[in-house]
């Protein structure tokens, strides 16, 4: 790499870890007022909710005048035991939210100059922490409901009398997966991960509301749910939206999580990719909302979330 390049590359980090102008004071003074608003910023116990607390200005932690207990900003959060600064914490989440087809990893550890692991885990737990936004939502309405095929791909043999068809459950590798999407019109969007597309019909029983119109394509599978809901099938053979009939606000977000795996990830395990396909629902939900407002929502929401059962201490397992 050349000395202009490297020049390049550092201050691009250097004006990453100025993001957020007011230093690394003013961004744990952000951090208290998110997380106590009630108090203005002044401490409260996680554990016995008393608002009266000692300051410990050596270590930024608190000890609760009742219990004892002592605690920090983010003890108890989706940041618990963070060892990043709090500027480098406000930068991934304007990162994350900024990005409109999500963010990879290794990019996100280049801007933050940390490492891969790092930003690997810390754009899980957000994703974890954006993902409770919809967590138990009831869908109502007229709500879209389809699915998409992830992963899985075969690599075909150099030679062609080698080749065998892909298409064949035998010739595949198990991995493929269907990520089933509904989405209010004008509403909110919720995913599952599942095997096959139509394992979806049980997703739509529990998650939507009695007497909600279902608009869905003519799949064989989706003919359970006449039965429970009114519901508009569209023949995409014939077009994209008959009579009302359409699918196309559940297309408009397979669009973006397409092109933010293929695009950004190259690349989704299947025991992830309920947190992709999570991260581009809220992306798409919250697309009219200023950047502003969307690290602002992140910021509380992770500060809401409760400490990550599956992310903490991950490389530790």
């Amino acid at each position: 790499m050349t000395q202009h390049h490297l020049l390049s590359a550092a201050s691009r980090t250097l004006s990453l870890k100025a993001i957020y102008k007011g230093g690394e004071d003013k961004a744990y003074e952000t951090f208290r007022r998110v997380r106590w608003p009630e108090t203005n910023g002044e401490a409260v116990c996680p554990r016995c909710g008393h608002d009266e607390a000692y300051s410990i200005t050596t270590r930024r932690k608190f000890k609760c005048k009742s219990c004892h207990h002592q605690f920090s900003v983010t003890s108890g959060t989706i940041f618990h035991a963070r060892k990043l600064d709090f500027t480098d914490l406000l930068a991934a989440i304007l990162l994350i939210a900024n990005a409109a087809k999500g963010i990879s990893a290794v990019q996100l550890s280049r801007d933050l100059d940390v490492q891969y692991k790092t930003a690997f885990v810390l754009a899980h737990k957000l994703r974890e922490a954006m993902t409770s936004e919809t967590r138990g939502l009831i869908l109502k309405g007229a709500v879209e409901i389809d699915g998409q095929y992830h992963g899985g791909h075969i690599r075909p043999s150099n030679l062609k009398a080698n080749r065998r068809d892909r298409r064949l459950r035998e010739n595949q590798t198990g991995k493929r997966r269907v990520v089933v999407a509904m989405r209010e019109k004008g509403g909110r969007t919720i995913t599952k991960v599942v095997p096959a597309e139509r394992h979806g019909v049980t997703f739509a029983i529990d998650r939507l509301q009695r007497g909600s119109e279902l608009h869905a394509d003519e799949a064989n599978h989706w003919d359970e749910l006449e039965a429970l809901f009114p519901m508009a099938r569209i023949n995409h053979q014939e077009g994209y939206s008959i009579a009302g009939a359409c699918t196309n606000q559940a297309e408009s977000f397979f669009s973006r999580l397409r092109r933010m795996v293929q695009g950004q990830h190259h690349h989704v395990s299947p025991g992830y990719l309920h947190q992709y396909a999570a991260h581009a629902a809220w992306l798409e939900d919250h697309r009219r909302d200023d950047n502003g407002t969307q690290a602002r929502t992140v910021l509380d929401l992770g500060l809401a979330a409760p400490v990550s059962r599956q992310w903490k201490g991950y490389w530790q397992r």
